[in-house]
């Protein structure tokens, strides 16, 4: 299939709320998420990921948003993507598993965060934490 025929345009007025908050008070064990609220994407990073270093804070909001604003424009809804991360919470990183529905989306955006990584200057290995 095309992928120009499936893409969806994102929102005219589209606004993109950042909330860095502690990491008990996400909405599940992750240090990265997304939601959308009608034209709103809300990016949420656990305030823990920039203790060590401030720019860990920066590629985790990158790779939430272009994972967020790939899937929007695929039709790979924030309900699917929750969905299975729920079901696999305790098999890494689940958008690394090639039948997560937002695989391509998530491994795009962690070429982005990796990217910016190098430009930054980030240990891409330490970041991880490996």
């Amino acid at each position: 299939m095309n992928s120009v025929k499936v893409f969806r345009w994102i929102p005219d007025d589209l606004l993109v709320r950042l909330n860095i908050l502690l990491h008990k008070e996400q909405r599940y064990d992750t240090e990265g998420d997304w939601l959308w609220a009608g034209s709103t994407l809300e990016v949420r990073i656990s305030r823990e990921v920039g203790d060590d270093d401030p720019r860990y804070g920066l590629l985790m909001f990158v790779h939430e948003l272009v994972e967020a604003l790939l899937c929007q424009s695929m039709g790979v809804t924030a309900a699917q993507v929750d969905a299975f991360d729920m079901l696999h919470q305790r098999d890494g990183e689940p958008g690394e598993i090639p039948s997560a529905p937002y695989h391509q989306q998530h491994m795009a955006a962690q070429a982005a965060e990796r990217a910016l990584a190098n430009e930054l200057r980030v240990d891409w290995e330490k970041y991880l934490g490996k």
